[in-house]
Formats: structure tokens, sequence, C-alpha cells
């Protein structure tokens, strides 16, 4: 599966008219996506198939609408999941804003379609995008092991070199 914003910053772009390129655009102008949201896709054919994870309401559901009216898509597969509503990860999602802001990497969770995702799921990190060295990417993942109630974190973050289309 590609996961939008490393769609978006691989080394080949697809054009806005192919069905990936329309993929990509619809799922960035979901009108919930946000930082804490990270929505992947894969195409076979006609089919498309949804994956990730979304703490925003609404965004699974219009995700697959807005999916199935690209010309060329015959099939969505969603299987996009919902995250549980917690005081407890929101309290999680806003303390690793202010840490990253506080460090340095707050550069990748800036923009519209920030490089770098944070998904909170029961008190589990995901750190899901990319960054430009590997001395980012574990300054991330230390920092967001420091926040109090924090039981593990998945660092997927890939280094800007390591990209693909």
């Amino acid at each position: 599966m590609v996961s939008a914003q490393t769609f978006a910053v691989g080394k080949r772009l697809a054009s806005k008219n192919s069905i990936e390129g329309q993929v990509f655009h619809n799922i960035l102008m979901l009108p919930n996506y946000g930082l804490f949201d990270n929505i992947t896709f894969q195409i076979n054919g006609g089919t498309v198939t949804l994956g990730g994870s979304v703490v925003s309401l609404g965004t699974k559901r219009d995700a697959e609408r807005s999916i199935k009216r690209i010309p060329g898509v015959a099939r969505v597969v969603n299987n996009i999941r919902e995250l549980p509503l917690s005081s407890f990860d929101n309290q999680i999602r806003r303390s690793l804003v202010r840490k990253f802001e506080g460090s340095g990497v707050s550069r990748y969770l800036s923009g519209p379609n920030p490089s770098v995702r944070l998904i909170v799921d029961n008190g589990h990190v995901s750190l899901e995008g990319y960054v430009s060295n590997r001395s980012d990417a574990n300054t991330m993942r230390v920092l967001a092991l420091g926040i109090p109630g924090v039981f593990s974190v998945e660092n997927h973050l890939i280094l800007d070199s390591e990209r693909t289309s």
C-alpha cells in the first residue's frame, strides 16, 4: 500500500489525470483529513483498496465516496480503521505536537499535507511518512517515547533518499 503523503513526494509523480493522481488528490481534499490521520491506497485495475487509520469522524466514509466517483474506479475496498474516541489519546496527540514543536522537527507537521502523520491508538504511537535524515526520525521516536502515557512507538518514517514511487 502507498500512503498518500509518500505518494505525493515520490520520485515519479503520477499525472493528476491518472487514477493514482486522482486518488491521491481526493484523499488530500477530504475535509477532515489531518495530521492524526493516515490513509493508504493500492490500485489493482479498477479496484482501489484503502487502508490506514483515521481519527476524524466521517473521514472513512468520505474517502470511500470520493474515490468511487473517480472515472475508471469500478470498486473500492475500504479497510480504513476508525480509531476510537479517547481523551487519553487526544492528550497524547497534543503532547506529541508540543514536544515536536519544541525540538526542531515541527517542519514535518506543517502544511496541508504534512510529511509526517501521528497515529495514536490506545497509547500506542505510529509515526508515518518521511523525513530528511535518520537523525530526525530517531529524534521523533525518542521524543514520542518520553511522553507520559505512551506505551510503544512504531517508527515507520522513511528517509527522503529511500522513497520510491
